[in-house]
C-alpha cells in the first residue's frame, strides 16, 4: 500500500488559454484540498494556428518553466489542440511527472448515441490531427462521425468570460455544423472537442436546433487526476486550501470581469509567468 502524504497534492493545469477553467474547475470538485496552479499561454492564443512542431517546442519551454516554480505532481494538459501533439514529448522528457491529457471523446459518444450519428465540435488544428483521425476508426468506425473545425467558437467563449457581449447568432454560426440530418436520423450526440465549449454551454444547449447529449470529457479527467493522486499518497477530502493562482504568459493584465470569474474559480493570485521571449510561428 502506498504511503500516505501529509502534504497537499500540487496539481499544474495547462492551456493555451481560458478553457482548461472547465477542467480545472472538475479536478477542483473533487480535489478541494490540493494547491493549485493555472497556467494560460495567452501570449500565442490560439494554438491552431501554429505548426506542431511549434506547438511541442512552446508547450515545452512553458511548462519548464513552470515546474520551476511550482513543482507540480502532477499537469494536466487541458487543451485538445495541444494534447494530441505534445503527451508523447512531454512523458518521454519528464517521465517522473504523471501528465493526463484531454483528447476528443469519441469513444463515450459513439457509445452513448442512438442514431449513430455523432459529431465532433472542434478546433481546425484538433480536426487536422491523425490523433483525431485514429480515435475515429478505433471507436467510431460504425458511426457517421461529423468533424466539425471552429476557428472561432473559442475566442467567443474568452469573450464571454472577459464580459465581453457576444451574439447569439455568432455562436449559431459556429455550431450549425454540427447539426446534421440524414436517412438514418439526425445528429443526437456533439463532442466538445475543446475546452473552451463548455464555458458556453448555456448558450449551447439554447441555441441549438435540437436536443443532443453535449459530451464534456472534464469529469472524466477529474477521475483520472483523482485517481493518480490516489495512488501517489495524496488522501482526498479536507476543506478548500484557498491556495490557487492564475498565470498567464501575455504579461495582460485581467480586466475586472475575468478578474472576478477567476476567483469565482478558486484562482485568487494572478501572476505573469516565465515564457519564452519569441516564437517562430
Amino acid at each position: 500500500m502506498t504511503r500516505a502524504k501529509l502534504e497537499p497534492a500540487r496539481i499544474l493545469v495547462f492551456d493555451s488559454g481560458l478553457g482548461g477553467l472547465t477542467v480545472f474547475r472538475d479536478i477542483r470538485r473533487l480535489r478541494p484540498e490540493a494547491r493549485y496552479t493555472y497556467c494560460a499561454d495567452d501570449a500565442v492564443f490560439p494554438y491552431g494556428e501554429l505548426a506542431p512542431d511549434v506547438v511541442i517546442a512552446r508547450v515545452a519551454d512553458v511548462l519548464a518553466a513552470q515546474f520551476a516554480i511550482s513543482q507540480p505532481h502532477v499537469v494536466v494538459i487541458a487543451c485538445n489542440t495541444a494534447s494530441t501533439l505534445v503527451l508523447g514529448p512531454l512523458r518521454a522528457r519528464w517521465p517522473d511527472i504523471p501528465f493526463v491529457g484531454t483528447v476528443p471523446a469519441i469513444k463515450p459518444a459513439a457509445e452513448a448515441s442512438h442514431s449513430r450519428m455523432i459529431s465532433v465540435l472542434a478546433t481546425p488544428g484538433t480536426v487536422a490531427r491523425d490523433y483525431t483521425a485514429a480515435l475515429v476508426r478505433d471507436f467510431g468506425s460504425d458511426c457517421a462521425v461529423n468533424l466539425v473545425g471552429s476557428a472561432r467558437l473559442a475566442p467567443l467563449a474568452e469573450a464571454v468570460l472577459r464580459g465581453r457581449k457576444v451574439a447569439d447568432a455568432e455562436i449559431v454560426a459556429e455550431i450549425s455544423p454540427a447539426f446534421v440530418t440524414g436517412p438514418q436520423g439526425r445528429t443526437d450526440v456533439v463532442v466538445l472537442a475543446c475546452t473552451h465549449y463548455p464555458l458556453l454551454m448555456a448558450q449551447l444547449r439554447r441555441l441549438a436546433p435540437w436536443e443532443v447529449n453535449w459530451i464534456d470529457p472534464a469529469p472524466a479527467i477529474a477521475r483520472r487526476v483523482d485517481h493518480l493522486l490516489t495512488k501517489a499518497g495524496f488522501a482526498a477530502g479536507g476543506p478548500a486550501s484557498g491556495l490557487g493562482k492564475a498565470c498567464f504568459t501575455s504579461g495582460a493584465e485581467p480586466n475586472a470581469a475575468l478578474t472576478a470569474a477567476l476567483a469565482a474559480y478558486g484562482l485568487h493570485r494572478v501572476e505573469w509567468s516565465l515564457a519564452p521571449t519569441s516564437i517562430n510561428a
